[in-house]
């Protein structure tokens, strides 16, 4: 019986396990999407009365990776998003962007289970308005003050994106003094959004958490420091899980308080630099193995203490082909009772606190193995350049590497898969490609491969491989 409720318990925690791929992919789906979209879609000229801008384009990929279970999965999708902004006097905006997708898996590929899927969504619907902008153009008034409000679907970028990196139906209200910004936000998390606990039933598919904060920052000079709060409140609490004779019931409420800086030294370097604190309760662990049994444990709301940073430096030569250099080193504390960094089912032990951060951002974390952010610390070296500056062509193609090194904070703790009682996890090197081969036609390359340190159970090689062409029109 006992050897029985065993395997029910690993199988169950190799599910969870199973299902950070998906999180994975759609971490690794959203910063390309983000990258190529910024390409495909221009802002909008300012200064006209009033501009109608509309379009669509279209990207066809092919995608290829090796989980972390030695299966390869690939992937051909098909894009077509279409966009509409009105602007009225640079005063007033209103912004929709959706996107239709066909996800053709190459058989048994999927990461659900669910094999091929059609996909609608409304990726972004706002409305915008600018009180010193309006001061201007309809009164003539240059003022030293300004208040802004968007709200609707937007993607709320928090501080370096340590603590939130979302798309959130939110309200975002922005009042400026002189040198001085206070940043309000209000949102709730769409339902189809990914969540960050893969261990919670319908994590994929329904999903609904709050985030509230403001932030305060000021210009000094080339500088911005910022200090923040952000609230996380957990509304899936009624969700339980079910795994042989235990259940598991969820509720993760967070808050983080960050300080950081943005800015520039001299002419050629920028940096950015963000400390975080998370607190708040969070239920424990919903089963326990002591005495050698698979057995219910009380679940208990424990403190949560735990903190991540990040730092990145940029430096920009003096040179036709705008070439760059980059370092960066972020980490993210973790807890020595936990199965899996992130997850309620195998995560905090009860009577414990839970000293694992648990956060909503993105970073750039690599291609083939893009961990959570949580009980991870990473070093990454990147260069860029535009290489082919003389023909009018491929003046537009830029070309570039990261090389990523990972270990973890805490060598007893769990990270988002099977991991040993080690410190070092591997490292990456990444190639990529950008080229704006035409004004309407953008191709976009990716390839990444990671190499497993003895902190991990696989210890195979895995590869992530993207090629996608966006048509605008």
């Amino acid at each position: 019986m006992c050897a029985a409720l065993g395997l029910c318990c690993s199988a169950a925690l190799g599910q969870t396990f199973e299902n950070t791929n998906v999180q994975r992919y759609q971490r690794q789906l959203e910063q390309i999407q983000q990258q190529t979209t910024l390409l495909a879609n221009p802002a909008v000229p300012i200064g006209q009365r009033a501009l109608l801008d509309y379009g669509a384009y279209t990207t066809i990929s092919y995608l290829s990776l090796d989980d972390n279970n030695r299966d390869n999965h690939g992937l051909r999708q098909y894009d077509l998003i279409g966009y509409a902004r009105l602007n009225i006097d640079d005063v007033q905006e209103l912004y929709a962007r959706g996107r239709l997708s066909w996800l053709d898996f190459n058989p048994g590929d999927s990461f659900d289970g669910n094999g091929d899927k059609f996909e609608g969504r409304l990726e972004r619907a706002y409305y915008r308005f600018d009180l010193s902008k309006a001061k201007a153009a309809y009164n003539g008034q240059n003022v030293n003050y300004d208040a802004a409000l968007q709200g609707g679907r937007q993607l709320v970028y928090w501080g370096n994106g340590l603590s939130l990196v979302q798309t959130l139906d939110a309200v975002v209200g922005v009042v400026k003094y002189k040198t001085v910004d206070l940043q309000m936000l209000a949102g709730v998390t769409p339902a189809d959004t990914i969540d960050v606990d893969s261990s919670r039933p319908g994590f994929d598919n329904n999903t609904h958490r709050g985030f509230y904060g403001a932030m305060l920052s000021k210009e000094i000079g080339e500088h911005r420091p910022y200090l923040y709060f952000l609230s996380q409140q957990d509304y899936n609490h009624s969700d339980s899980k079910v795994v042989g004779p235990t259940i598991t019931h969820y509720n993760y409420n967070s808050y983080y308080l960050g300080l950081g800086s943005n800015g520039t030294i001299g002419d050629r370097l920028s940096y950015g630099l963000e400390l975080v604190y998370e607190g708040g309760h969070g239920l424990s662990n919903g089963f326990t193995t002591d005495g050698g049994s698979f057995s219910q444990a009380v679940q208990t709301e424990e403190q949560i203490q735990a903190f991540a940073g990040d730092f990145r430096l940029d430096y920009v030569l003096d040179d036709i082909h705008k070439t760059r250099f980059s370092a960066e080193s972020f980490f993210a504390t973790g807890d020595d009772d936990r199965l899996n960094s992130t997850n309620t089912f195998g995560g905090n032990k009860s009577g414990t606190k839970d000293t694992g951060f648990v956060g909503f951002g993105q970073l750039n974390n690599g291609l083939a193995f893009a961990p959570s952010i949580s009980n991870i610390m990473a070093v990454r070296f990147g260069a860029s350049t535009f290489p082919l500056q003389q023909s009018t062509w491929t003046s537009q193609m830029q070309t570039g590497v990261d090389l990523f090194f990972f270990g973890k904070v805490n060598d007893a703790g769990g990270i988002d898969e099977p991991s040993k009682n080690k410190g070092y996890l591997g490292f990456e090197p990444d190639i990529f490609v950008n080229w704006q081969v035409r004004s309407d036609v953008t191709l976009a390359l990716r390839y990444g491969l990671f190499f497993p340190g003895p902190g991990l159970v696989d210890h195979a090689t895995r590869q992530f491989l993207y090629g996608g062409v966006t048509f605008a029109f």
